[in-house]
């Protein structure tokens, strides 16, 4: 039988397809004839249907374990992998494919006479089509309360094996492996006459070969994350999740990628209600206000401008905590992104649609308030139902040219008893307020970062110079008289007295900053010379 089953394959191949025996040459067929599949998922949607539309070929079936239950409950004809193997499934299953009968018949080159005559001698029968999917690690991995033995038993070993086999041999051979590409595999085959073309084998090994990596860094990460220092090799897979309208320019294509097997990630549990399609600038400005929005539990609002906070403030309604943030610097607000989280109600949105922003960002809408918001065509209104936080063992890390920096996240801030008033004047309870809050802000502005704050709002931001003076000069030019009375945060110490001594004279009453510099005392000396209380945190936090 085997002989005159290699017979009609090779009459499959086109013409001049087999090479000589000496050179053993893949020499693709455009089409293969698809007479043999196997079938093995753990994922079984649409597996009925697309069984059901093999038969209908005259597809042979072979199928294992819990797929073969699968299709006998349909009504589906298949044989036992153990038929064509010779050989029981053991080990509760661990073994049942790992056999040379099935690999054999997945890695012979058929256009070769020599691997055509071993699977003669052996009886063994070529397998044209294998559909197969993997054990649900990165599910097991999640799942709260799962111990290691329970995890380690949904790495998949023979599924992974059976993907590369055929994808390796993808010149005579279909790996299939998501059932969202069933119909049109299905489809193919019909107007094909049961063939499948080179073109298509070769997409469906790439979506087979995505699938293991993607796997194997699952399982990688998951031991890599279990020991406490940076792993010798970094291994993550990201997987696509839309493509974007431009990049940081409009000549830049751009695409955004979530990390598989990640808890959360920027757009998890995110729907976008209204505007135009998402950029690449849109998602930097999302990440940075989520990051900002996430410090705080009261009603809060944060406007972002290119990355950086142009203005936050925390009130006892969302309206009015976008009012405070808003007044901090309107002109750079123009076309900016807004943060709120609390609901919007109908007020809010009439508010929001008096001004220019590219996106609108709330836990949620009331219906007026998404009506409102809608007569703006091109406003990006953004719904986050995300409420799981990000483990804090994920790591942050910078692509730089051929290769990337890691970095343990900047996540938590200084709390209160951990800090040092050290000047003779100390800070009342309401400058610790505002004080606290100010630092909050800093920690999410780029270096060299300073930020003015009054009455648990920002006055005015300084962010990215070179100098932190010159910082400094920046948010007291952008305050006004608004900051008299106010605090000052820096994410770094000050390196000589002038930076504290140009907010002093514009009227900071209060300033908190990491120390750590030479010239401390300095600094400390100019405070008290002025009566304003200064407080060190013994903490960075640049943000570049």
């Amino acid at each position: 039988m085997a002989s005159a089953e290699s017979r009609a394959r090779a009459a499959d191949l086109d013409p001049g397809a087999c090479a000589p025996a000496s050179a053993p040459a893949l020499n693709p067929p455009a089409e293969v004839r698809v007479r043999r599949a196997l079938l093995s998922v753990s994922d079984k949607r649409g597996l009925v249907d697309f069984a059901r539309g093999l038969t209908d070929l005259g597809v042979e079936l072979i199928s294992t374990g819990g797929t073969a239950r699968e299709l006998a409950d349909a009504g589906i004809e298949s044989r036992a992998v153990e038929e064509l193997t010779g050989f029981p499934e053991i080990l509760d299953g661990r073994v049942k494919t790992l056999n040379p009968r099935i690999h054999a018949g997945l890695l012979a080159v058929r256009s070769d006479p020599e691997h055509s005559a071993t699977l003669d001698e052996h009886e063994i029968e070529p397998i044209d089509l294998v559909c197969v999917n993997l054990y649900p690690f990165e599910r097991a991995a999640n799942r709260r309360g799962a111990n290691d033995a329970e995890v380690i038993e949904d790495i998949d070993v023979g599924g992974p094996t059976l993907i590369r086999a055929a994808a390796k041999n993808h010149a005579f051979v279909a790996s299939v492996v998501k059932p969202e590409s069933y119909d049109a595999v299905l489809e193919e085959l019909h107007n094909l006459g049961c063939r499948i073309s080179a073109q298509t084998r070769a997409a469906l090994a790439l979506e087979a070969f995505s699938l293991t990596a993607r796997y194997d860094a699952a399982v990688a990460r998951w031991f890599s994350e279990r020991e406490e220092d940076f792993p010798a090799l970094y291994v993550r897979a990201y997987e696509k999740v839309l493509d974007l309208s431009y990049g940081e320019n409009p000549h830049q294509r751009a695409a955004y990628y979530a990390q598989t097997g990640a808890r959360t990630h920027l757009l998890s549990m995110v729907s976008k209600l209204h505007g135009r399609e998402l950029s690449f600038n849109n998602l930097l400005d999302l990440d940075a206000v989520r990051r900002l929005i996430g410090e705080f539990e009261v009603p809060a609002a944060a406007i972002i401008k290119h990355n950086n906070p142009c203005g936050c403030a925390l009130a006892q309604t969302a309206g009015e905590a976008f009012e405070r943030a808003f007044a901090t610097d309107p002109a750079s607000a123009f076309g900016g992104l807004i943060c709120v989280n609390r609901s919007v109600d109908a007020a809010l949105a009439e508010r929001l649609g008096s001004i220019f922003v590219e996106m609108i960002f709330a836990p949620d809408y009331d219906e007026d308030a998404c009506e409102i918001l809608q007569r703006k065509e091109n406003l990006r209104i953004m719904r986050d139902a995300e409420r799981r936080t990000w483990p804090e063992a994920e790591h942050d890390f910078q692509r730089v040219r051929g290769g990337m920096l890691l970095q343990d996240r900047d996540e938590a801030l200084e709390l209160r008893d951990e800090m040092e008033v050290v000047t003779e004047r100390r800070p009342s309870e309401a400058e610790w307020g505002d004080l606290l809050f100010a630092w909050k802000v800093c920690k999410h502005v780029r270096s060299n970062a300073i930020v003015l704050a009054r009455d648990l709002a920002t006055v005015a931001v300084g962010a990215g110079q070179m100098s932190r003076v010159d910082s400094v000069r920046i948010a007291v030019d952008k305050a006004g008289s608004k900051v008299a009375g106010g605090v000052m945060a820096s994410d770094a110490f000050f390196p000589f007295a002038d930076g504290p001594e140009v907010a002093i004279e514009a009227g900071v009453r209060c300033i908190i900053q990491p120390g750590g510099s030479q010239r401390d005392d300095e600094v400390v000396e100019a405070c008290d010379r002025a009566d304003v209380a200064m407080v060190l945190t013994s903490r960075r936090h640049f943000r570049h």
